[in-house]
């Protein structure tokens, strides 16, 4: 006869259940931007703002990257696209994806860090993130990454 009991289950953890998680239901937040010079600061203002909402502003190295790789994201799309553009954030099993989708066709380069005043940001892009990549979406492109949420080795992956 099958015996039923209260209480919680045993047995392992999920492997993400101890990685810093977002409220169930979270899930992803997008905004829609103008081409103008406030847009970047008030995308990089709504992703600190959706990050303290999910509970993942605990984690300052978390909430300063993406807000740093989404200033670079929107910059370019401002920059070389001189269009609308939407930012799209998603949360969910230890990965943060934050995504710029623009008008513009051009795919965006890594280029070295040397000394010129710009042309950087992919270069920070592609050494802060876990991975990255950009795909032609319509008329324009998505260009996005992803962070671990935790800092333990196999968050996000």
């Amino acid at each position: 006869m099958l015996r039923l009991s209260g209480g919680r289950l045993s047995g392992p953890e999920p492997p993400y259940g101890a990685c810093l998680q977002p409220p169930l239901g979270a899930g992803n937040a997008s905004a829609e931007y103008a081409p103008r010079p406030t847009a970047v600061r008030e995308a990089r203002a709504e992703v600190r703002r959706q990050l303290e909402k999910w509970g993942l502003a605990e984690r300052d190295d978390l909430v300063d990257t993406a807000v740093l790789l989404v200033s670079e994201l929107a910059t370019n799309a401002l920059l070389h696209s001189a269009s609308r553009f939407r930012l799209t954030l998603a949360a969910a099993h230890g990965v943060l994806r934050c995504e710029v989708s623009d008008t513009g066709r051009r795919t965006p380069r890594v280029l070295e860090a040397g000394g010129a005043e710009s042309g950087r940001g992919m270069f920070l892009v592609e050494a802060l993130a876990r991975r990255w990549g950009c795909h032609q979406d319509g008329p324009g492109k998505t260009v996005w990454f992803e962070l671990g949420t935790c800092g333990c080795d196999g968050c996000g992956r």
